[in-house]
């Protein structure tokens, strides 16, 4: 599946079968082995553990693999995965900036710090300073407080009061290139789809160089990157593979 967290590979499972009415979803032996998942002493302990956190309900009297995704849930998975946000919420027109300055002599400080935020959406406009449609704030607060980057690290809101956007948006997230990838993306599913293989072999081909591309889309507003754009085409078309082959 190529998610190695158990927890970020739960909640995934969970985001990618419920489609936007977070509706049930049952672990079985089939769902498991698509994602990887075995239901083990760990995996159960996990699973319980995010029920008690509030990120899952465990439908009462149902089969005891029955979950569905809350909206605590959601919202704590599209900080690793931001691309299905907007899928739920609309953009408040805010950008997010984030600026720190981390002296070279703490350069671990400095990397640990950018791997923690890699996912947010986040695009680099220049050095040490980065930009995101997506509400990071308070997740921001959280990650640095009571830490020694916190000293470093600036954070502001803002409009964005004029200049050319596509320019801005092709420049710190590759737009261009980002759409490339997707269309190689559509090329693999074809070749996957048009195999001898059986349907969990193609589901897991699928879903894994899905999640592929998904760790590294930003996760932009149709206000930004517009209706018809292809991230929003893959959503779509990976839920009508994902009921033909899991059906």
């Amino acid at each position: 599946m190529g998610i190695k967290d158990r927890r970020t590979k739960i909640l995934m499972t969970l985001l990618l079968l419920s489609d936007d009415s977070f509706k049930e979803v049952v672990f079985t032996p089939t769902v498991c082995a698509v994602f990887d998942l075995t239901m083990n002493r760990k995996t159960l302990s996990t699973l319980s553990q995010l029920t008690k956190d509030e990120l899952l309900d465990h439908i009462p009297g149902s089969d005891p693999g029955t979950y569905k995704l809350t909206a605590k849930g959601f919202y704590d998975i599209v900080l690793t995965f931001p691309v299905f946000r907007f899928t739920q919420e609309k953009w408040d027109g805010k950008w997010r900036i984030l600026s720190y300055e981390i002296p070279e002599k703490k350069r671990e400080l400095r990397d640990k710090l950018r791997r923690e935020v890699a996912s947010w959406g986040l695009g680099p406009w220049h050095r040490s300073f980065w930009l995101t449609p997506h509400p990071i704030i308070d997740s921001l607060k959280d990650l640095i407080k009571d830490t020694e980057e916190q000293q470093y690290v600036q954070a502001f809101e803002a409009d964005h009061v004029f200049g050319a956007r596509e320019e801005l948006i092709e420049k710190v997230w590759g737009k261009t290139n980002r759409e490339k990838e997707y269309r190689s993306l559509f090329k693999n599913w074809h070749q996957e789809l048009s195999t001898d293989k059986d349907k969990m072999s193609k589901m897991k081909a699928v879903i894994s160089s899905y999640i592929t591309i998904l760790k590294t889309d930003p996760g932009l507003p149709k206000e930004l990157i517009g209706d018809s754009w292809i991230g929003f085409e893959a959503i779509t078309l990976f839920r009508e593979i994902k009921n033909i082959l899991l059906q």
